[in-house]
């Protein structure tokens, strides 16, 4: 099957770029932006050029030791969305059947649009927490199906899967010759002790992407990367070359420096995000209007609107609240809203109070 059409644009990505003007901003999902004096840098950790022909050593060897897995193993990216985004292109052929999450994000389902899969779906449903169901999963596969996409933490609800969980799905998966990529950035999170873990293995079938983006707010220094087996990741690499020729070296130097800072960083976001999430609790987890699981991780909520119509809502509160949220279409649930918890305390009450207004006054 390779008459598919190809997918142009990624809406849900045009709405984040352009919707970030209300005072209440509770649409992102990564946590507030830090600054240099956060990360402590100095000039003398800059330069504007360096040897990072195929990624900078230093970065390399820094994400392969956290991980304890060979330098060959990792291909730096663009931040996570190009890390998926090349990740899938060196694994999908035009036609080819893929089997992703339902609801996911929006840009790895538009991505796989323009790769030209055969894009074909499996539930996570609220009533049972939003998990990952293996035996739902194990019934969709197909002697077609080439890859398994999924998100661990869950985009949009922050389910967080167990390890035996996602090496069931594996497992299934390779019955059938298949492989599973594994979207890891939000799981970046849940190292509380300092100990990073994966569900990477270097002679499995899972690929792994992440980032220092979303969970440590450094969005801006694009620093992503790709755990896959060496022959694969090479591969990865020279299909990087169609699409650039040399990151940002002072980024590089630079996301260098946040991996020595990652206790701290993580310890600045974790205690905002449990703050937010604690003042959610109070304002809005017992609201009538909200059917909902809220989950103990992650960064978002996705509750359903007992009535009426997300989008609507949304035009309303970000007019009349100015307070905006995540309409649920641009995950397949037009009936939800995803409410983002990693910003900043203060903002993010005045928001939330303002959602409860918006929610009281329907």
């Amino acid at each position: 099957m390779t008459g598919l059409a190809r997918v142009l644009q990624s809406d849900y990505m045009n709405f984040a770029k352009t919707e970030k003007g209300a005072p209440y901003n509770l649409a992102t999902s990564g946590v507030a932006d830090c600054t240099l004096a956060d990360l402590g840098a100095s000039l003398d950790d800059l330069a504007l050029h360096g040897p990072n022909a195929y990624g900078y050593g230093p970065l390399v060897e820094r994400i392969a030791a956290r991980f304890a897995i060979p330098t060959a193993c990792v291909v730096t990216a663009g931040g996570c969305s190009f890390a998926n985004h090349l990740a899938m292109a060196a694994l999908v052929e035009p036609g080819d059947e893929v089997l992703a999450e339902d609801p996911a994000y929006e840009l790895l389902v538009s991505t796989l649009g323009y790769l030209q899969a055969d894009l074909r779906r499996f539930q996570r449903r609220p009533e049972q927490g939003w998990r990952l169901d293996v035996e739902a999963i194990n019934a969709a596969l197909t002697p077609r199906t080439r890859l398994v996409v999924l998100t661990n933490l869950h985009n949009p609800s922050g389910d967080l899967a167990d390890e035996s969980t996602i090496h069931a799905i594996a497992e299934a998966a390779a019955k059938v010759g298949a492989k599973v990529l594994l979207d890891e950035v939000y799981l970046e999170l849940m190292f509380r002790t300092g100990e990073a873990r994966t569900a990477f293995r270097p002679d499995g079938n899972i690929i792994v992407t992440s980032s220092l983006t979303k969970a440590y707010g450094l969005s801006g220094l694009r620093c992503g990367w790709i755990l896959a087996p060496a022959d694969l990741a090479q591969r990865m690499r020279r299909l990087n070359d169609l699409y650039a020729s040399l990151p940002p070296h002072i980024s590089e130097r630079l996301s260098v420096v946040a991996f020595d800072k990652l206790e701290s960083l993580r310890a600045r976001a974790n205690a905002m995000i449990d703050a937010n999430r604690a003042v959610y609790l109070e304002i809005l987890g017992q609201h009538p209007g909200l059917d909902q699981v809220v989950l103990d991780q992650g960064t978002t909520v996705f509750p359903r609107l007992v009535s009426g119509d997300a989008d609507a809502f949304f035009e309303r509160l970000m007019t009349r609240y100015q307070t905006t949220v995540v309409p649920g279409r641009f995950f397949g649930r037009p009936d939800h809203i995803r409410v983002g918890l990693a910003g900043d305390p203060a903002m993010t009450r005045t928001g939330l109070e303002r959602l409860a207004a918006a929610l009281d006054a329907r």
